[in-house]
């Protein structure tokens, strides 16, 4: 079995010419136009074999069969809370303790297998392809691409991703954290400030004011592993239950920290697409016991 990739010519492109429908609505690369020209119906229209030559009219379909790539995941039944969803792109609310992706501790139980579940039926391979990651206890929006070719557009595109953390202390102004990172030396998980490590921009905005505490809005320029969890810890202000870099888990056990916006031009369809995650319910309930001012 192969992936399909379908596209249905628009009006706008009516009587266009096969080759530049292709490069340009498509986004098709030379390579990638290469490798289906010689996979067998690895391109057709309206179930005939398509060419550069011959024009495109509003309504047809067009067809894409690439080869398909070694799926390791094991598809699992479970429940998603989806933001959007078309036919080349799902964006999902991943809940705090799910991985992303399967690792040693967890084969079963992440993102990556419910998803593949959810399209185990569709008619075509589906490889699991996540275009942002967040950590296991970092909840929010995460964008999958449905097939090969709108994953590598993704990889190129100018995704903005904005986070909503509960940290300790007060922040009155916003600021931006301009620091490299890099791997403890004693460490296979803990990031630190270090000049040997890889260039890291955060910026965030103050939201609310707590007790001794403060609702942040984050955007990255970058996107390191622990970014945010590093950087607010090292001017002081580490996440409530991330005791990783300093926070306390008494009152959350786990990075108080979700994806909650995330923006970006459609790769194939050129649209706007800015998608909303709502808070969860262990931050709404952290953000409540620290507005009253009597913690335990």
């Amino acid at each position: 079995m192969a992936e399909i990739i379908k596209f249905t010519v628009s009006k706008e492109h009516d009587g266009t010419k096969a080759g530049r429908y292709l490069r340009t609505v498509c986004r098709l690369s030379a390579r990638t136009l290469a490798q289906l020209k010689r996979t067998e119906n690895g391109l057709t229209i309206n179930g005939q074999l398509l060419r550069s030559i011959d024009n495109v009219y509003a309504g047809d379909v067009i067809e894409m069969r690439l080869k398909s790539e070694e799926n390791s995941i094991t598809p699992v039944e479970g429940e998603l809370d989806i933001l959007y969803e078309d036919g080349y792109i799902l964006i999902v609310n991943k809940p705090a303790g799910m991985p992303v992706h399967p690792v040693k501790k967890h084969q079963l139980d992440t993102l990556a297998n419910i998803v593949s579940y959810r399209y185990m039926n569709s008619g075509s391979d589906f490889l699991f392809r996540a275009a942002n990651r967040l950590d296991s206890d970092t909840s929010g929006a995460v964008i999958i691409a449905r097939d090969r070719h709108t994953a590598s557009l993704l990889q190129g595109a100018d995704i903005e991703k904005h986070y909503i953390a509960v940290c300790h202390g007060k922040i009155a102004e916003k600021g931006t954290v301009d620091s490299p990172i890099a791997l403890k030396p004693d460490s296979k998980i803990v990031r630190h400030i270090s000049e040997n490590g890889k260039p890291a921009v955060t910026h965030y905005e103050p939201i609310v004011s707590l007790n001794d505490a403060t609702v942040i809005d984050l955007h990255l320029e970058t996107g390191r592993t622990h970014q945010i969890r590093c950087h607010m810890s090292s001017i002081g202000h580490p996440l409530f239950g991330d005791d990783l870099y300093g926070g306390s888990i008494e009152l959350i056990p786990r990075q108080a920290l979700h994806c909650h916006e995330i923006s970006f031009i459609h790769p194939i369809l050129n649209t706007k697409i800015d998608i909303k995650a709502d808070v969860p319910k262990d931050i709404a309930e952290l953000i409540d016991i620290l507005s009253e001012g009597d913690l335990p």
